[in-house]
């Protein structure tokens, strides 16, 4: 089931419409209080416009991420604002994606797949561990010296691939690739800001993620030994 939190009624009959058509469940809400008074099913992928009446998107987004029970649902926001300030607020605000309107539904539909692509592989995965960081695929957790650590999808996402290649340095299209399912089309920024939030929740352990000046990133366990 996707939420999907729009207040204009022509966008979100016509978003409902294209993700219906590809196979999805949809509920779709004019605001986030509609959404917590009638979404009655568990969300698996939310879709939020930032400028809502009442709670704006990056409000209701900061409700999903300190909710047990919802903070490790994926989060797609939908906004009329397209400069890099917004995005990056949105993804601060531990967004996995940020689509700018105008937007093609084709498009929306292939990130909408991408992140719930991501989000299903885990299973499959044994568990992590090096230098003092563990990662479960199975329980979808972390933990830093032995304390647990809340990760977004994303961050669990881009943890988990710098574990899987360790030593090995990774520029940011190949990660922008492989955790997002798709190319940003040269920016890079969205991965900058999701390492910067990674490395502050694993306190000392996260300088086990160096950066390669122009090239990318590299999980270095030896650095927490």
């Amino acid at each position: 089931m996707i939420y999907l939190v729009e207040d204009d009624p022509s966008i979100r009959k016509l978003v409902s419409y294209a993700l219906q058509n590809a196979g999805f469940s949809v509920a779709a809400f004019s605001s986030g209080e509609e959404m917590e008074r009638d979404g009655k099913e568990k969300a698996e992928l939310y879709l939020l416009d930032i400028m809502l009446p009442g709670r704006s998107g990056l409000e209701i987004l900061e409700t999903i991420r300190s909710t047990p029970e919802t903070r490790n649902i994926p989060v797609i926001m939908l906004t009329a604002k397209g400069t890099e300030y917004d995005r990056v607020v949105g993804l601060d605000s531990g967004a996995d994606d940020y689509i700018a309107k105008p937007f093609g539904m084709m498009e929306l539909i292939a990130r909408i797949k991408a992140v719930l692509r991501r989000s299903g592989q885990d299973k499959e995965k044994k568990d992590l561990i090096s230098g003092g960081i563990s990662l479960s695929s199975l329980s979808h957790t972390v933990r830093a010296g032995g304390e647990k650590v809340e990760l977004t999808l994303k961050e669990f996402s881009l943890l988990e691939m710098l574990m899987e290649n360790e030593g090995i340095v990774l520029d940011r299209d190949r990660i922008l690739t492989s955790v997002w399912g798709y190319s940003f089309d040269g920016e890079n920024r969205t991965v900058d800001v999701h390492i910067r939030h990674l490395r502050e929740k694993l306190g000392d352990y996260g300088k086990a993620i160096e950066t390669v000046k122009g090239v990318g990133y590299r999980f270095s366990g030896e650095n927490n030994e």
